[in-house]
């Protein structure tokens, strides 16, 4: 199963828009604390809406505890990063990604930036920054469901 880590994300909306996307699509969601704000299920309620009931939220304490259960799950680490290289629509994706977006202030460290087995990127025009972060997941989540599962998928 693909899944969608967010790494101690910081704006609650952001946070809200993207386990929406992943109910809707059928990605497992993994948190990795800590976060900017409260993630208990109350207030990921508020963000999230009643969408919460439909995806699989993992939270993790630290970086190193995500890495350690992701040793004994064997999923790929495929971090979305500005600093990477390859377009994300030119990598090959594997239904058993964990597909990590940064934090919406700082992106990912550079501790994970090595453990990653991936580093992928949006492109975007010269000159600006980046994407907003719940955007850009869903542009690189629709890419990876496509390549995986492909375009007629009706089972989530």
């Amino acid at each position: 199963m693909l899944r969608l880590a967010l790494y101690q994300p910081d704006i609650p909306q952001n946070t809200g828009t993207m386990l929406r996307m992943a109910a809707c699509l059928g990605l497992a969601v993994e948190i990795v604390e800590p976060a900017g704000f409260d993630v208990s299920d109350r207030h990921l309620r508020r963000s999230g809406l009643d969408y919460l009931d439909h995806v699989a939220i993992t939270r993790h304490r630290s970086f190193a505890a995500f890495e350690a259960w992701r040793a004994g799950a064997g999923c790929r680490l495929v971090l979305a990063t500005t600093a990477g290289a390859l377009p994300y629509t030119d990598f090959a994706f594997r239904p058993d990604d964990c597909l990590m977006m940064g934090r919406e202030s700082a992106g990912a460290p550079e501790a994970v930036h090595a453990a990653a087995e991936a580093r992928i990127v949006v492109p975007i025009r010269p000159g600006l920054r980046s994407l907003n972060v719940a955007v850009a997941a869903a542009m690189i989540a629709g890419e990876a469901l496509r390549q995986t599962v492909g375009p007629a998928r009706r089972d989530v």
